[in-house]
């Protein structure tokens, strides 16, 4: 299986599953993706997804191996990765990278749409496109540059050097980096974290982050006094308040 699944606690675990390619993404794989952001991880007992890959690394881009020879449409071709990026973004869920080796090319760009990127001290990134002749997609042009700005995000898209996990933490680009030994038990300790957080106000959070993008401050006023009522007839905020009154931990259902 080129996509493995795993629930646990309320998290569901989605690792790709090509090690001897260092994961490249293949047709298959992209619409396994699509499918599990769709179906699976939409799940009433899911709570967080944390996306990862088996073997050395996260994930070395496209593999060009599979049309090699071929003469493709790259437009087409590409729907296969909007149906995995937009699945992630409109799922009202977490989503954590869990990036080791290498997140490379459209690697990387899987890795820049989810919510948070946790790295290992032995990672590493680059953009990639720009040696094969190609601009960036899978999203990347619309998340690099709303993480390190238009100059650096050109000069990452267009010199693909390649960065460290330090380096790429101190751009913006991971949230946080670990020692690679204890990198399973930092990743599961976040996960858990989340998967025993408000589960529809990490949704209502991603909502209103995604529109900041576009909207005045003015309609984002509007729109978050709309999202707090919402927000504030959950059961995880009437069970936040009582916790705060009794002075103990919270205890989410994420309802």
């Amino acid at each position: 299986m080129v996509l493995l699944r795993e629930l646990q606690d309320g998290i569901l675990t989605l690792t790709l599953n090509r090690p001897e390619a260092i994961n490249a993404l293949t047709t298959e794989l992209l619409r396994e993706l699509a499918r599990a952001f769709a179906k699976e991880a939409t799940a009433p007992e899911v709570r967080v997804v944390v996306l990862r890959g088996a073997g050395r690394g996260f994930c070395s881009g496209q593999d060009l191996r599979e049309f090699e020879g071929q003469r493709i449409s790259y437009k087409g071709h590409l729907r296969n990765y909007q149906g995995v990026v937009e699945g992630i973004a409109s799922l009202e869920k977490p989503v954590v990278a869990a990036i080791h080796g290498a997140a490379a090319g459209a690697g990387l760009s899987l890795a820049l749409a989810c919510d948070l990127r946790v790295a290992a001290s032995d990672a590493f990134f680059t953009t990639g496109f720009s040696r094969i002749g190609l601009i960036p997609d899978a999203g990347m042009n619309y998340y690099l540059p709303r993480l390190v700005g238009y100059a650096r995000a050109f000069e990452l898209a267009a010199l693909s050097p390649r960065l460290g996990a330090e380096e790429a933490r101190a751009l913006g680009l991971v949230n946080r980096v670990v020692p690679a030994e204890s990198f399973a038990e930092e990743v599961a300790r976040l996960a858990q974290e989340l998967a025993q957080g408000p589960t529809k106000t990490y949704g209502l959070i991603k909502r209103a982050l995604r529109r900041s993008a576009s909207a005045t401050l003015e309609e984002m006023l509007e729109y978050e006094a709309l999202l707090q009522e919402v927000a504030g007839r959950t059961e995880d905020h009437q069970e936040g308040v009582q916790a705060f009154y009794e002075k103990r931990p919270p205890r989410f259902q994420g309802r």
